[in-house]
């Protein structure tokens, strides 16, 4: 199996001319990717080992983050891509949990970093786009680690999950056949940058497969619509809370350009992950444009599992069949194998090599015989698959993204007049579902805005509640444990 950056190379030989990045400062071709990536190489990393080290990326969208991660794997280093909006407190424990040992950052990001230790790198590409620079490096090996993304977990703080070379190729060559990427596509590119959706599934299958990959700063369905109208454009991947804002700006803003929608019926591709399509979605989307949205299942942990066909019937409110190369199986509560209703147990290429510095739960999360437990409620109907819901409830998918209500509960209960709380998730057509906290207090109840804005500097803004209730008690079983389906009730 190849490495990232051997796959990389390949692209380079076979288009080294052509542009295959666009970000908001320039167009980009294979040899100015390389050699910018090799600029860092030389200049900030001093052509060293980083093999099993962690390397941090804090970069805007387009050159500087694909440069900065190549320059890492080059390196033989685990890159760890930060979130640009995320709050300092939990970019800081990204950074203390990873290990990492250095920061590659935008300058004109630097204030939002938070404080620490680390050296900080800012890459300067002034002068690199001609010549390459020489680099001598030790190319990895396809089983060193490649990628640390982190993510929610029932044990609250996010956990990192640590991928190799070798099972970032298999996730992208899965989806480079399956979903037939070529070098005569390109996608708009507006999903976070540290993220499975952004990083996998459109950002490395469009670079390794010579495509265009236009990339946004932030996604705004008005600049998405103007970009699509450009009509370079072909495919499209998005969550379910994307194409809702896009259905809502095209009912406003494009209703009647019939010239928009022959635009859209010329997509090849439009895809939608990372959490649940409800169906009423799916129809607005094909009425608008005509194409019937491929929705597919994975995780951090497990790359693309599930995906309708690219071509075939694509059944709503299903996630298809299985990915070439991977393996699933149903299992009961007590792991016995189910063919039609069941826990959903993956293995294959695409696997994750474990959780950073977390033996136990690495441990835990796989069946002895090797199976990954994803923790999803899945049935076999009609040959297609279909997510039925979480095992747990202390998980919330909410506008793509899983979230640990348990990391909520424990930022609340800091506050000094949260006296107890839980945390769920409320079932929403826009956003999957919506985070509710239910909260006893000590004295007055305080707003839902009081509470956000207090909670904004310690948390995500896609982990703040957007609903709110006060209670009297939390309901709990004989055991003082929430019941979570209890509190759901309350709202």
């Amino acid at each position: 199996m190849q490495t990232i950056t051997e796959q990389f190379i390949d692209v380079l030989v076979d288009h080294p001319r052509k542009i295959i990045l666009i970000d908001e400062r320039g167009k980009w071709n294979a040899s100015q990717i390389y050699n910018a990536s090799q600029y860092i190489l030389n200049d900030i990393l001093n052509s060293r080992s980083f093999k099993g080290k962690r390397i941090a990326v804090f970069c805007r969208p387009g050159l500087s983050y694909t440069a900065s991660m190549f320059a890492g794997w080059m390196a033989g280093a685990m890159m760890v891509p930060l979130c640009i909006t995320h709050p300092k407190d939990e970019l800081l424990y990204v950074l203390e949990d990873s290990g990492a040992e250095l920061i590659l950052a935008d300058k004109e990001l630097r204030e939002l970093l938070p404080q620490s230790k680390l050296k900080t790198a800012f890459p300067d590409f002034k002068g690199t786009f001609t010549e390459p620079v020489p680099a001598n490096y030790t190319t990895p090996l396809s089983n060193d680690p490649a990628l640390m993304l982190y993510t929610s977990g029932t044990t609250g703080k996010p956990k990192g999950v640590v991928h190799s070379h070798a099972s970032l190729s298999a996730q992208v060559n899965t989806l480079i056949q399956a979903w037939e990427w070529s070098e005569n596509d390109h996608i708009l590119h507006f999903l976070p940058l540290h993220h499975t959706h952004g990083i996998i599934n459109k950002w490395l299958c469009a670079l390794m497969s010579g495509a265009v990959c236009e990339m946004l700063d932030k996604f705004d369905a008005d600049e998405v619509w103007k970009r699509i109208t450009s009509g370079r454009i072909n495919v499209l991947m998005a969550v379910p809370t994307v194409y809702v804002k896009l259905i809502e700006s095209f009912n406003q803003n494009h209703n009647a350009n019939e010239e928009l929608k022959k635009t859209l019926q010329q997509f090849r591709l439009m895809v939608s992950g990372s959490a649940a399509l409800p169906v009423s979605v799916l129809e607005k989307w094909k009425a608008i444009s005509g194409h019937v949205l491929l929705e597919r299942y994975g995780m951090t942990e497990t790359g693309m599992v599930l995906s309708n066909p690219y071509k075939g019937e694509r059944k709503p409110g299903t996630v298809g069949q299985v990915l070439p190369g991977m393996e699933v199986r149903l299992a009961d509560e007590e792991n016995q194998v189910n063919e039609t209703e069941g826990e959903l147990q993956v293995r294959g290429a695409n696997m994750f090599s474990g959780y950073w510095n977390r033996e136990s739960e690495t441990k835990k999360s796989f069946t002895k015989d090797g199976w990954f437990r994803t923790g999803d409620l899945v049935r076999f109907v009609d040959d297609y698959y279909v997510i039925a819901g979480r095992l747990s409830t202390d998980i919330i998918k909410s506008g793509g993204y899983k979230i640990s209500a348990l990391e909520i509960e424990a930022v609340l209960l800091t506050n000094p007049e949260v006296k107890e709380c839980a945390v769920v998730g409320i079932a929403d057509e826009t956003w999957g579902e919506r985070i509710g906290a239910a909260v006893v207090w000590k004295n007055d109840p305080h707003e839902l805005e009081i509470i956000r804005q207090w909670m904004s500097d310690k948390l995500a803004a896609y982990k703040l509640p957007s609903l709110l209730i006060s209670v009297s008690e939390i309901p709990r079983n004989a055991m003082g444990k929430a019941v979570k389906q209890d509190v759901k009730r309350l709202f």
